[in-house]
Order: structure tokens, then C-alpha cells, then sequence
């Protein structure tokens, strides 16, 4: 007597369910490594890039890294297919120190020690990088670190203003948009006055931060920029690079 309709098909279900369990898993496709000769490439388009933004900026036209690496447009564009994939590979470390000399900073009980401290360090790495100085002040698509190093320094600088505030060091009626402004106006000069004079630059900082200690304040005229407002400031200032 053969066995009702549904015990059949219950039974082919349960065969087909033991073979698919049987069957060997297909192993995702992992990316394949760079060939010696394409990590070549790589690395002298990186240490070309370098090169020419700390010179030059982050704007230097894409053609002359690659005729600096020694290799053709269309294997930069290969390795590399937008600005951005570029500015991140050469900067990441830099940008990624800073990021943790702002959470060394915030661990600091003297608020204002810790907010000179580290915008001393800022600015060295700006004097002695043109395209550090460039990053620090403009956009561009495709960096995630630089992204995440504009949030980071906007919440350090405020917490160490806030804190630095509560203990009588910092004026009151400033905003962290005001010490960006006056930064981002500063840092354009730096590797300028780092190269006629090294650490020369120390003294206009200096000269700059003493404007907001406490002891200095006078009421300001206007009202401060707002972050939409420095944003659109520095991108003025460092121009949009240019597309691909």
C-alpha cells in the first residue's frame, strides 16, 4: 500500500534538505592580493603624493603625481579612482595621531594646558605639511578618516573650551567657531613662516590664544560665524579640488 500523497513529499523535502546539508559550502571570494609589481606602483604613487601635497596642497593635479611615481594616468586612476582614495592613504596616520593626541588632551584635569598643548601640536604638524594644513581647513569626498578628524577636533576644542571656561581660563562670549576662524587664518601661513624660520610660528599662536584667555576680554563686535558659516569660510579659503 503506498504511503499517503503528503508522507511522500515530506519525505523527498527531508532527502533534499539532508543533501544540501551535505554539500560542500562555496567559500566567499576574498580579494585577491596586489601583484608585487601593482604594490610597487602603489607605494610610489603614495610616497609621490606625499611629496607633491606637502608642497604644493592637496589640489596638485593628479597627472603630475603619477609622472612623479613614474607611472601612467591610467594606473593611478586603477589604484586609485578618486582624490579621495588617494588623500586617505597618504594622510590616514597623520590624521588618525591627531585624533588620538585629542583624546590624550581630553583626559587632561588642566583644560587650558591641554587645549594649547595640543593645538601646539596641531599646528606643527600643519607648519611642516601644506596638505595636513589643506585637510584641516577644506572637504573632500571619499575620506572617511577626514571626516571623522573634523568631527573629532570640533568635539575636542569644545570640551576643552567648555572646561577651560568653567575654570575662569577662557573668556566667556567665544565659541568654537571662533578659534577654528582664527586657526584656519593662521594655518595658512605656516608652512611659510616654518620655512624662513622653524618653529617660528609658535609666537603669532601664542600671540592668538592670549586673545582668548579671560584676562583679555572686551566686548567683542558682531556675532560669531556659525558652523555652517566656518565651514563655508574654509572652503572659500582652500578652494574645492578639482574632479577627476
Amino acid at each position: 500500500m503506498a504511503p499517503p500523497k503528503n508522507q511522500q513529499q515530506n519525505h523527498q523535502h527531508q532527502q533534499q534538505s539532508h543533501q544540501q546539508r551535505n554539500q560542500p559550502q562555496r567559500n566567499e571570494k576574498k580579494p585577491a592580493p596586489l601583484r608585487r609589481d601593482a604594490l610597487r606602483n602603489r607605494d610610489l604613487l603614495v610616497a609621490a603624493a606625499r611629496e607633491l601635497f606637502a608642497e604644493q596642497g592637496i589640489n596638485v593635479p593628479l597627472d603630475e603625481i603619477a609622472k612623479r611615481a613614474g607611472v601612467g594616468n591610467a594606473t593611478l586612476y586603477r589604484r586609485f579612482p578618486a582624490r579621495g582614495d588617494l588623500v586617505e592613504a597618504v594622510f590616514h596616520d597623520d590624521l588618525a595621531a591627531v585624533m588620538a593626541s585629542g583624546e590624550r588632551a581630553r583626559l587632561e584635569d588642566d583644560a587650558w594646558g591641554a587645549l594649547t598643548a595640543y593645538l601646539e601640536g596641531v599646528c606643527a604638524l600643519l607648519a611642516r605639511d601644506r596638505g595636513v594644513g589643506d585637510l584641516m581647513t577644506t572637504g573632500i569626498e571619499g575620506a572617511p578618516t577626514l571626516d571623522a578628524i573634523h568631527v573629532h577636533n570640533h568635539a575636542t576644542l569644545s570640551e576643552l573650551m567648555r572646561r577651560a571656561a568653567e575654570d575662569g581660563e577662557l573668556r566667556t562670549d567665544v565659541v568654537t567657531e571662533d578659534l577654528l576662524f582664527a586657526l584656519s587664518a593662521l594655518g595658512a601661513s605656516l608652512p611659510a613662516i616654518e620655512s624662513i624660520r622653524p618653529g617660528s610660528w609658535r609666537r603669532p599662536l601664542a600671540l592668538l590664544l592670549d586673545g582668548f584667555r579671560a584676562t583679555a576680554q572686551r566686548p567683542l563686535p558682531e556675532q560669531a560665524l556659525t558652523a555652517e558659516e566656518t565651514n563655508l569660510v574654509h572652503r572659500e579659503l582652500g578652494g574645492e579640488p578639482p574632479e577627476l
